[in-house]
């Protein structure tokens, strides 16, 4: 279970997840005689991260840190280009997955990102940082976590379940066929979106895809992300445990979406898409064997 406390993620586990993604892998074990001496892990994480202290629901609060290297300076490099997978995504949910904020905020050159952020509603809000960094190493991207109380009375709600057609402003999404999810198995979801008179929908490209698919599990917050692209797009493709996918669109209208779950569980999928002029939050309820 991801811990709502501020995290560091140590540099060698990430160069451990990227080796297991290229089919490498290692094992150590304890008690042996004359065994090395390993020092502490190097770790990247969060610093300056802000606000510490509870918060106002629907005023608007400024989230400030920036990424602090193993050297200990800040991370300033970052990759760039077409395509979702650049920069940082910031992405904000709370932690009954009741709602959510997604953001792809710049970055200063010095390494900060502030932006105002203005939360819906009281509770606890989960804080994911999903950084892309350009890096000697290789490495495409990592997680860092933290937490923000939003202050008010405020009662977890358990997930509704899973329903296919979901209206959100007058555009109607609907979810085709009964998903069959398999942890670490490569799937796609088939949903058609109609404008407020049937028509089809044109799907407007939005932080470098047509639509963003988000997960995260019940309970314990594991997260995934995938998109879904125009034919020919770069950086869009999600890889875990060396699987791909990578969602496409090429009919106004219907959305291919990618799926490739690290666990098995219920999943909570906000799907996002620009229509109309405005983002559009999808959410579905997902069962994962």
């Amino acid at each position: 279970m991801v811990s709502p406390v501020r995290r560091a993620l140590p540099l060698a586990m990430l160069l451990a997840v990227a080796a297991a993604a290229s089919g490498c892998g290692g094992s150590s074990s304890g008690g042996a005689v004359n065994a090395p001496v390993i020092g502490a892990a190097r770790t990247f994480k969060l610093a300056g991260f802000q606000p510490s202290h509870a918060v106002r629901p629907g005023t608007p609060t400024k989230v400030t840190f920036d990424i602090q290297q193993p050297s200990g300076q800040p991370l300033t490099s970052y990759k760039t280009g077409t395509g979702p997978h650049t920069g940082v995504h910031l992405i904000i949910v709370r932690d009954d997955l009741g709602a959510i904020i997604h953001r792809h905020p710049p970055v200063q050159p010095n390494g900060t990102i502030s932006l105002p952020v203005t939360f819906p509603s009281a509770g606890r809000w989960h804080v994911l940082v999903d950084a892309y960094p350009q890096l000697a190493n290789g490495l495409p991207n990592f997680q860092l976590f933290d937490t923000i109380n939003v202050a008010g009375a405020y009662k977890p709600r358990r997930l509704p379940p899973f329903k296919p057609t979901v209206d959100v402003g007058g555009y109607r999404f609907t979810l085709h066929g009964t998903p069959h999810l398999k942890a670490i198995q490569p799937a796609f979801l088939k949903v058609t979106v109609t404008d407020p008179q049937g028509r089809p929908a044109g799907f407007t490209p939005w932080y470098g895809a047509l639509a963003h698919a988000i997960f995260f599990r019940e309970g314990s917050l594991d997260y995934f992300h995938t998109h879904v692209c125009g034919a020919g797009a770069t950086n869009c493709t999600s890889v875990f445990a060396g699987k791909k996918v990578s969602g496409q669109s090429t009919t106004p209208g219907i959305l291919s979406v990618g799926v490739l779950l690290p666990t098995a569980g219920t999943w909570r999928l906000f799907l996002q898409t620009k229509v109309g002029g405005q983002v559009r939050t999808v959410p579905y309820t997902l069962h994962v064997t």
